[in-house]
């Protein structure tokens, strides 16, 4: 792995959706919302028979490239976007989350700090239930011992 130069490594996000529409819209702002300066932000949507196309145009200016056709299901749509992704940092952001702000810069700085290592890095979420009444934390560090 060659060190970066760049304060800004590429992030590839690949969201993968299926008729997801009543959340898409919010994903997609949460990711091109983050205004980070070397995204490559990748949309594969399964075919999806809702309102998720028109969202997705709405927004394709955004985008480094989008699809909606029929897969292979949630991991055949990251894996077709991680196969055309270029980044240094590839992640995906399933079409019912979001992305807090800051957190591509957060990213790009610990990738940064852990240059020549091979590592994942994720992170804790908030969860918040379809009707946005309950809200709540997880500490995904502390769930995995494997991690000592």
């Amino acid at each position: 792995m060659a060190i970066l130069k760049n304060k800004y490594p590429k992030i590839s996000i690949v969201t993968p959706s299926y008729n997801q529409g009543q959340f898409l819209e919010q994903t997609i702002l949460s990711v091109i919302g983050q205004n980070y300066p070397n995204l490559e932000y990748i949309v594969i949507d399964g075919g999806s028979t809702d309102n998720s196309v028109n969202i997705i145009k709405k927004y394709a200016k955004y985008l480094t490239y989008w699809q909606s056709c029929k897969d292979g299901g949630q991991s055949d749509a990251i894996n077709q976007g991680f196969s055309m992704a270029k980044g240094d940092i590839l992640g995906w952001l399933n079409s019912d989350d979001m992305y807090l702000p800051g957190t591509l810069d957060y990213i790009s700085e610990k990738f940064n700090a852990i240059q020549g290592k091979n590592n994942i890095v994720f992170g804790n979420c908030i969860h918040i239930n379809e009707s946005n009444l309950k809200v709540y934390g997880s500490n995904v560090v502390d769930c995995h011992s494997c991690l000592d």
